[in-house]
C-alpha cells in the first residue's frame, strides 16, 4: 500500500506521518506538495497536523483550497482512504468532506498533552485492529480543536455510528466529547489527536499504530 503525505506551508507533522508509515507500518509513503494536481499511484492520502498558511482566516481554510485538494476530494468520492489529523481534520471540515467545524478550545489556550480516548466504533476501515469500548492514549497539540456541530448533525453522526473516538476527559470542550469522526461512506476519517506520534514505546505509547494497521488490513482485504 502506498500513501501520499500532503505537505502544506506550515505543516509540522508530515515527517511524523511518513515515519509512522515507513517505519511503523513498513509500507510505502511519499511527500506530495500542496501544489501538485495528481495523486495517481497512491492508495491512501494523509493530511498532517501543523499550522498550514499560519492558520490565517481559519485553521485549514486556505489549505482546503490548495490545488492538490481537488485530487483529495476525488479520492474521497471514489471511496479511497483519506485521513486527516489535527490541522488535517480542520481541512476536511473546511472542504465539507466531514461535517461540523473545529473552533477555539473552550479554555482559549493551546493544549499539548496525552489524552485518553474511548474507541466507540471498531467496525470501520480505520479501527478494525482495535477492540471496541476500550481506551487508548494519544497526544494532542492544538488551539482550535473544539469540535462543534448542530443538533441535527450530531443526531446523524450518532445514528450512522460516525463517531469513532471520544475523549474520556474532554480537554477542549468538544460537543459530546467527540475526538474523531468518519464520513457516511466510512472512507474519510478526521481526528484531533495524533496517532502518528504514538507508534512506538520510545514515544510513550504504541496505541496509534493500530489505526494505520487497520487501514492496511482493510485495503489488503479489499474492504470498501
Amino acid at each position: 500500500m502506498k500513501f501520499a503525505v500532503v505537505v502544506f506551508p506550515g505543516s509540522n507533522c508530515d515527517y511524523d506521518l511518513l515515519h509512522a508509515i515507513r517505519d511503523g507500518l513498513h509500507e510505502q509513503a511519499e511527500f506530495v506538495s500542496y501544489t501538485e494536481k495528481s495523486l495517481d499511484g497512491f492508495d491512501g492520502v494523509l493530511l498532517p497536523g501543523g499550522f498550514s498558511y499560519g492558520d490565517y482566516l481559519r485553521s485549514g481554510a486556505i489549505a482546503s483550497l490548495s490545488p492538490i485538494m481537488n485530487e483529495v476530494r476525488r479520492f474521497a468520492d471514489e471511496g479511497k482512504l483519506v485521513f486527516g489529523t489535527c490541522n488535517g481534520f480542520q481541512m476536511l471540515t473546511e472542504m465539507q468532506l466531514l461535517p461540523g467545524a473545529l473552533i477555539q478550545n473552550k479554555n482559549i489556550k493551546f493544549i499539548c498533552k496525552p489524552v485518553t480516548l474511548e474507541i466507540i466504533n471498531n467496525q470501520t476501515r480505520f479501527t478494525t485492529d482495535y477492540k471496541t469500548q476500550t481506551t487508548i492514549e494519544l497526544p494532542i497539540a492544538h488551539g482550535e480543536g473544539n469540535y462543534y456541530c448542530d443538533d441535527e448533525t450530531l443526531a446523524t453522526l450518532k445514528k450512522n455510528n460516525q463517531i469513532i473516538f471520544r475523549y474520556q476527559d474532554n480537554p477542549n470542550g468538544s460537543i459530546d466529547n467527540i475526538a474523531g469522526i468518519i464520513n457516511k461512506r466510512g472512507n474519510v476519517l478526521g481526528m484531533m489527536p495524533h496517532p502518528e506520534r504514538a507508534i512506538e514505546v520510545l514515544l510513550g505509547s504504541t496505541d496509534g499504530l493500530n489505526l494505520f494497521k487497520s487501514m492496511l488490513t482493510t485495503y489488503t482485504e479489499g474492504v470498501g
